[in-house]
């Protein structure tokens, strides 16, 4: 797997599709204590259809690599290594795909600095003062130090429990047991990569999403909302909310997919980005 350095620290990625593609490059950000494997159904597909995407491993509690200690860990921060990762890639017309917490961190981007972004498709995510919703809004808290981290991570090592609605089991109907296992190793074993979390948890303020929801209508390219039905935590009535404050998206539904739209439904939501895709291509000439 590629590492690229960062102002903030090193940074580990998944690229997966041919890398002289036309068509525009798909960054995906992913949910916190989780990480860029997520999405490799999606990607995969997105390969066979001829586009590029990059699946970093934001530095939310599963990534492996710490970041510098006067990083900036906050969501704002976190966006702006975002937008560092497309600078350092040279990556223009991006299509950025959010989900869970890293739905609320693709606002920040588009909050403070779209440049780079060319269109945004948000699955079921953090909006508004719903940042987070119950019940991780508890499960924030109890995670929001290095030892309560630890200790309270310890249970998720047994598969039954780590897949329960205790788990990430409310998130995903369909969960492999060694990549959610993969999520949960770098915070348990590693005091640097839990004070990176425990950082961003403190960081959490729903007063400050609500603020960017404010300006959501600013950002005039395309977007596209894809939100699973069955989500108990993110309800269809906040992605409705969420499209309507943009200043013109488009709302899918997606039946029967929780959360993880990716890993419920990864062929819908492939062919959803692909769809934005080729509506780019088309726009410029670039594809039939």
């Amino acid at each position: 797997m590629p590492t690229i350095e960062l102002p903030s620290g090193p940074l580990d990625y998944r690229a997966a599709g041919p890398a002289d593609s036309a068509l525009a490059p798909v960054v995906f950000v992913h949910a916190f204590l989780v990480n860029g494997a997520v999405w490799s159904g999606v990607a995969e597909l997105l390969a066979a259809r001829g586009i590029r995407s990059y699946a970093p491993d934001w530095p939310l509690g599963a990534h492996r690599r710490p970041m510098r200690p006067d990083a900036d860990q906050s969501p704002r921060g976190v966006a702006g290594q975002i937008r560092a990762f497309l600078e350092a890639l040279g990556l223009d017309d991006v299509t950025l795909v959010g989900n869970d917490t890293g739905g609320a961190l693709a606002q920040y981007v588009i909050d403070t600095g779209p440049s780079r972004v060319g269109r945004v498709l948000l699955t079921n995510c953090d909006a508004f003062d719903t940042f987070p919703p119950f019940p991780f809004n508890v499960v924030f808290r109890l995670l929001a130090g290095q030892r309560r981290m630890k200790v309270n991570l310890l249970p998720m090592r047994v598969r039954g429990f780590r897949h329960s609605p205790l788990g990430f089991g409310l998130l995903a109907r369909k969960l492999d047991a060694a990549q959610t296992r993969s999520w949960i190793e770098p915070a348990l074993t590693d005091a640097r990569i839990r004070q990176d979390a425990v950082r961003f948890l403190r960081a959490v303020d729903p007063r400050d999403l609500l603020d960017v929801s404010t300006r959501l209508g600013d950002f005039r390219k395309p977007v596209r909302i894809v939100w699973g039905t069955a989500d108990r935590a993110f309800p269809v009535a906040l992605g409705r909310r969420l499209g309507q404050a943009f200043h013109d998206a488009e709302f899918v539904e997606v039946p029967d997919a929780r959360t993880f739209v990716h890993l419920d439904a990864p062929q819908v939501l492939a062919e959803q980005i692909a769809e934005f895709t080729a509506n780019r291509a088309r726009e410029h000439g670039t594809g039939g």
